[in-house]
């Protein structure tokens, strides 16, 4: 089967297609089929919803042709009741690139402590059939916040995100897709798939 990814982050793009590949559905970008996503509005009020509005632009140019997935996913701070949310990607203004963003999370959290810096990665992951048919799936991790960024890898939010000890930037692929918030909602989607697969 497959999917036309909606999305133009190349990051998420290689993770998405990491995880979804041996899961056996090939995986293209729009680009690659010449069509361009444009600038979408994401004005939901959930990541669920914020998914949705993706992966229904992008089903609407490419005209039910392709099976379409696309994801919206955030980090969620206890202490800062729940903020970045579904405002991580633009978290602290417009003009932030990702270090500029978790330099300026870390900075809201100076003065929370240690014990106190909870915190998760939430996904929400919209695929639209060739028949119109929506089928969504969600996944989270549980970690923390750490108090400076630790290791190289990854995208975002993840030199601070701590998990197992590390960071997300910290752990392997491997590591990363068996407990990060999008392999988890991505397995979901999986068993939803088969499923649905199983009635056509």
């Amino acid at each position: 089967m497959k999917f036309v990814l909606a999305t133009n982050n190349k990051k998420k793009l290689a993770e998405m297609s990491r995880i979804l590949t041996p899961l056996g559905f090939d995986v293209v970008t729009a680009k690659e089929i010449g069509v361009d996503l444009g600038d979408v509005e994401e004005n939901g009020t959930t990541f669920t919803e914020n998914a949705y509005i993706k992966a229904k632009s992008a089903f609407d140019l490419v005209n039910g042709q392709y099976c379409v997935m696309a994801d919206d996913s955030g980090l969620c701070v206890d202490a800062l009741s729940g903020k970045p949310g579904i405002f991580s990607a633009r978290y602290g203004g417009e003009g932030l690139d990702d270090v500029g963003r978790y330099r300026k999370l870390l900075e809201d959290m100076s003065e929370i402590e240690e014990g106190k810096r909870q915190a998760h990665f939430a996904c929400s992951i919209c695929a639209i059939m060739n028949d119109g048919t929506v089928i969504t799936a969600e996944g989270k991790c549980e970690g923390e916040i750490g108090f400076a960024p630790l290791g190289d890898g990854g995208f975002g939010y993840d030199p601070i995100f701590i998990v197992h000890d590390k960071s997300f930037s910290q752990l392997s692929d491997e590591e990363k897709d068996m407990c990060s918030h999008r392999g988890n909602a991505l397995r979901v989607l999986k068993e939803k798939l088969e499923k649905y697969l199983e009635v056509q």
